[in-house]
């Protein structure tokens, strides 16, 4: 009997084939009425959930799925998917944790340079007309700093690995615990990594527990030509903070792929816009092609694993 399989975010058709193909039968939550009326309406035979971090799946969803046996999140991230209620229900969770690694990791770096080196700045500046001779705007290199680092895990790591690699620059970092085997510095204060670091960048999960650790005193510690970059979560970082220290120039300039408000278009949005030394992107850093086959694959496994009574691929850890 084929599985139900219920996608509550975006599916691209190459994973409805990967999935179709596999035997699962899919159901677009995007083409019900609503997120509610998906959910009511395919109950009776859903066996599967398939998500993200943001979106997650809430214990009063879960409820609307009796069936459901396992709740897949496509990226590393499930802060949004009830794990009490999965646990209780004896649902499994399962994550991608590495398929968008690589895409972020150069994203991140590339938001770093862009913000730096004022590319949107300089982008305009052409677009008006004008060239070289017209263009007074000095932007700092990124080579040999020092880099701070909020959150070491696979993404944090693969960025620390670029910036030291390939840009010669001095890493430090800071984690609940020091990462072991870490060769990179560790900071057991989020200020003092601040005061230390001439770039921020996070890269840590969302969450209640990472919510505004950037806030207004870290982004004091970080100066004036100290620039940040998120492509963690929005909620880590204090917009409106953000935003006081731009206006003051607090701050020399940010990198965003992410913001509060997400998944809809944050209403801080245009404010942020209105700064020249700051470059946001759509929340798009992991949307790569690889990264999209590596994790139809990880879905693959870790649904072909559960149904056949298998240990998950990439399970997550329901214990709260």
């Amino acid at each position: 009997m084929a599985i139900g399989v219920l996608a509550l975010h975006g599916l691209t058709p190459e994973r409805v084939a990967g999935l179709t193909a596999a035997g699962y039968v899919i159901r677009d939550a995007k083409k019900y009425a609503s997120r509610e009326n998906a959910l009511r309406e395919t109950g009776d035979t859903v066996r599967a959930v398939l998500t993200n971090g943001r979106g997650g799946i809430s214990g009063a969803e879960m409820e609307l799925l009796p069936k459901l046996e396992i709740v897949c999140t496509v990226g590393a991230g499930y802060e949004a998917v009830d794990l009490e209620k999965a646990r209780s229900r004896g649902i499994a969770v399962a994550n991608c944790p590495d398929t968008n690694a690589s895409a972020v990791a150069d994203s991140a770096m590339m938001l770093l340079m862009a913000a730096t080196r004022h590319l949107r700045q300089a982008d305009r500046h052409v677009h008006a007309g004008e060239w070289q001779d017209q263009w007074r705007v000095d932007t700092p290199t990124i080579s040999g700093k020092r880099l701070g680092i909020l959150g070491l895990g696979t993404i944090g790591s693969k960025i620390a690995h670029r910036a030291a690699r390939g840009f010669d620059m001095e890493v430090g970092y800071h984690n609940r615990k020091a990462v072991s085997g870490s060769s990179y510095r560790y900071f057991d204060n989020l200020i003092e990594l601040a005061t230390w670091a001439d770039f921020l960048v996070c890269a840590a999960p969302g969450g209640a527990g990472t919510r505004h650790l950037v806030n207004a005193d870290v982004l004091t510690a970080l100066g004036p030509k100290g620039y940040l970059v998120n492509i963690g979560r929005g909620t880590v970082v204090d917009t409106a903070a953000l935003i006081d220290k731009l206006k003051s120039k607090r701050i020399a300039g940010a990198g965003l792929d992410v913001l509060e408000g997400e998944p809809a278009v944050p209403p801080i949005l245009p404010e942020l816009l209105q700064f020249e030394n700051v470059v946001v992107t759509p929340h798009c850093a992991g949307r790569a092609p690889e990264a999209q086959t590596a994790a139809t694959a990880t879905i693959l496994a870790n649904l072909n694993a559960h149904f056949a009574g298998k240990p998950l691929a990439s399970p997550v850890s329901v214990k709260v």
